[in-house]
């Protein structure tokens, strides 16, 4: 008669651990992101679902950003603002290549005669001259701001701006800027979006895991991934203490009506 000898039940609990551990562990895909950006983690049911239609494509790490207030000026304007023949003084690059916070700085005066007294001018210059603003700085202004994408000016309020060499009187130009998604070539191929489509972004933090539905997709070659919030949206989704973020491809209704 032969005897079978009993397995060691610390053995028959590694085997298993190992096994488990093979075949339902959620890795996350996650290259470096640069300083200061928080990197998508994807869960191992978005890669089953991504896999088979964005293998080929080229993932890239996800930066999100706060956007507070700022001024982009034309070149008339900076002169008029700071002097004849004035340029902007880059100060610090933005993460988008070509892009800067220059050293300038300006006021801008609601109708309530309300100001916020230093806003950051961006540069390079563009061809019109436009504020952007959160929601809460338009009540302190007394402006009803439209939400708008960056560059849709047309209807929206105006406002005052005062520089250290002259004053600029915008009749239009403040917007809420609409929160967005920059993209490159291999984004939009990666996420199955084209410019101007809605993406969803899910952010966890502590407390207050949410997310925020309707990000427009800007596209343009040579441009990094990046989205764009303003300061009452990153405040009220704790941005800084972001633990993950995923953008989520908005999928029409599914209730039939």
């Amino acid at each position: 008669m032969t005897t079978t000898a009993m397995p060691n039940p610390a053995d028959v609990e590694r085997v298993v651990r190992d096994v488990l551990t093979r075949h339902l562990r959620t890795k996350p895909i996650s290259s470096e992101a640069p300083a200061g950006g928080i990197p998508v983690l994807r869960s191992v049911v978005e890669q089953a679902v991504t896999a088979a239609s964005s293998s080929a494509a080229k993932r890239n790490p996800l930066v999100v950003n706060i956007s507070a207030r700022h001024v982009h000026l034309t070149q008339e304007h900076v002169e008029m603002l700071f002097g004849p023949g004035a340029k902007l003084t880059p100060e610090k690059d933005l993460y988008q290549d070509g892009y800067y916070a220059a050293k300038e700085t300006v006021a801008v005066v609601g109708p309530r005669r309300r100001m916020l007294p230093i806003v950051r001018v961006l540069g390079p210059c563009r061809p019109d001259s436009q504020v952007e603003l959160a929601f809460t700085d338009g009540i302190s202004l007394g402006i009803d701001l439209p939400v708008r994408v960056s560059g849709d000016v047309k209807g929206t309020p105006g406002c005052v701006l005062m520089g250290p060499h002259g004053v600029v009187e915008l009749k239009q130009g403040v917007i809420r800027a609409m929160r967005h998604v920059h993209m490159g070539p291999d984004d939009l191929e990666y996420y199955g979006v084209k410019d101007g489509d809605l993406i969803h972004l899910r952010i966890e933090s502590p407390g207050c895991t949410t997310v925020l539905e309707d990000l427009a997709v800007r596209a343009g070659k040579g441009i990094k991934l990046e989205v764009h919030l303003d300061t009452d949206e990153g405040n009220a989704v704790n941005l800084e203490k972001a633990t993950q973020v995923e953008l989520v491809k908005a999928e029409p209704c599914k209730c039939g009506h």
